[in-house]
């Protein structure tokens, strides 16, 4: 993808405040498919040390709405679960979405969050409605 386009992409959802703000930053995307990721800081961290479940998720959630809505869509969440696997040994969490099937309304993807040591550590899926 020309780096024009990605900016443009990346410029569309900082108004995804949340997740832009608590660091989400997207680094690819393809048809049904976002690579996005999140440099861990202290603020992203629990009191037992571990990366925030919140964080995790957010970084899931933000990569399926990218994923799903990059092509100027308008996909809503419908259903998200989430399962943590693993804590996060590294300072980078990535999450990649893929698109499993997409319907007339609906859409169904998987997420897989791992650092960037290659640590498991969660998986979402997370289906979605075409408004």
């Amino acid at each position: 993808m020309e780096p024009q386009k990605l900016d443009e992409i990346r410029e569309r959802f900082s108004h995804d405040r949340f997740a832009t703000v608590n660091g989400a930053y997207i680094e690819e995307v393809a048809e049904g498919y976002a690579k996005c990721t999140m440099q861990i800081t202290e603020d992203h961290k629990n009191a037992l040390g571990a990366v925030m479940g919140g964080a995790i998720f957010t970084l899931a959630d933000f990569t399926f709405a990218v994923a799903a809505n990059w092509l100027e869509n308008s996909v809503v969440s419908l259903n998200a679960s989430i399962t943590f696997l693993g804590k996060a040994k590294g300072k980078i969490l990535i999450a990649e979405a893929k698109k499993i099937r997409l319907g007339r309304t609906t859409c169904y993807y998987i997420v897989e969050i791992t650092d960037e040591l290659g640590s498991q550590v969660a998986h979402m899926t997370s289906n979605g409605f075409a408004v």
